[in-house]
């Protein structure tokens, strides 16, 4: 059975689905591993690492997909009739990537009428079993980090509290907005760069959370907020009382702060609006504010998308596709995730397919099936 690992094609994409490490795996197991030669450049992964791995080196996407019989990548085919990546897979393959299912029913179609199988990994249930397989997780944690390292290098002062015979420099005031994965390493990393921490989310259930990584939680209604979260462990939409509410308490608390990295997403629905122009203006001259939730709107209405801008006297960075700015353990991370989902779908004690359809992880990630008839 062939495993096929392309070269992404989308712009600014510079994961690849698969490691050296990954591979050494599946071959190991008896699977044939082909990688699209100068796939894994981005991420620090040459032909030769792959090779010294077991795999071979396909020199074009029309190898590569001729004879694949599963093909795991980091994002969706591109489906164009000008450069279809889908046109070029073999009836009945398997499919295995983040297909952003709930946003591209079109995609979803076409791959149903291409007659592949996918899989989308975004759709991971939330179950301890599950937790090897969670590519939100593992790639969202590698971007709370690197808002904070932008952060750093955008804001014009230090981070930590600095006492020298020439005066003393005040520590950063971070300030995060969301305590999902992302927020949390955010916070775990601002403060080990010395900055003054704070954080808010709608869910009072990560207080603690907060409060154990040394950060101050911001409170708006404790009450109203116990109904805050989803049996997923999501956020869920607020009344307009609360977000009134929560506006106002922010708006005060933000006007202090000097760096804000907003992290803020509801699965399905677009970005909410948390920090407000108002707010931006509110805020000191030379602050930075990070918006990873840009690609859903934002959850600010001045952060644009691929940019950072300057409004008010405040950098408002709105970088897309974050995991990719830290491509080679993105890459890596990614890669182990996407081989424990495949290690479901395989036989235990041979390089063949054995899928249980009614297993949760598998049902709830489904989202296209060949007609095997």
């Amino acid at each position: 059975m062939i495993i096929a690992i392309p070269l992404e094609r989308r712009p600014g994409e510079l994961r690849v689905a698969s490691s050296p490490d990954a591979v050494k795996k599946l071959t190991a197991l008896g699977y044939t591993v082909v990688i699209e030669t100068g796939a894994g450049l981005a991420a620090s992964f040459t032909d030769l690492d792959y090779q010294d791995a077991g795999a071979s080196i396909a020199n074009d996407r029309k190898t590569l997909y001729r004879d694949a019989d599963v093909i795991f990548k980091v994002q969706r085919p591109i489906i164009s009739a000008a450069d279809s990546e889908l046109a070029l897979f073999k009836q009945g393959a398997i499919l295995i990537a983040h297909l952003s299912a709930s946003s591209q029913a079109e995609d979803i179609v076409a791959y149903t009428e291409a007659g592949i199988t996918s899989f989308a990994l975004e759709q991971i249930p939330r179950i301890s079993r599950a937790q090897s397989m969670d590519i939100l997780s593992s790639q969202t944690n590698l971007t709370g980090y690197k808002a904070v390292v932008d952060a750093a290098s955008l804001y014009a002062r230090a981070f930590p509290l600095m006492m020298t015979a020439a005066g003393t420099v005040a520590p950063a005031k971070v300030f995060i907005m969301g305590v999902g994965v992302a927020g949390l390493q955010a916070i775990a990393t601002a403060k080990r760069l010395g900055a003054v921490v704070s954080a808010y989310d709608v869910r009072p259930v990560v207080k603690e959370q907060v409060q154990s990584l040394g950060g101050k939680f911001l409170e708006v209604d404790s009450a109203v907020s116990q109904d805050a979260q989803t049996s997923g462990g999501y956020a869920k939409e607020m009344s307009d009382d609360y977000k009134r509410k929560e506006q106002a308490t922010i708006s005060e608390h933000i006007a202090r702060q000097d760096i804000v990295i907003c992290t803020a997403l509801i699965p399905g629905r677009p970005a909410p609006v948390l920090v407000t122009a108002q707010m931006v203006k509110s805020m000191k001259t030379g602050s930075v504010i990070i918006d990873l939730a840009v690609e859903m709107g934002g959850n600010c209405p001045l952060s644009e998308l691929g940019k950072v801008v300057t409004k008010h006297g405040v950098t408002i960075v709105g970088y897309d596709n974050y995991p990719s700015r830290l491509a080679a353990d993105s890459s890596a991370l990614y890669a182990k995730n996407l081989l424990n989902f495949f290690l479901l779908l395989s036989a235990p004690d041979s390089a063949q397919l054995q899928i249980d359809w009614d297993d949760e992880i598998i049902s709830n990630t489904l989202v296209s099936k060949a007609n095997t008839n």
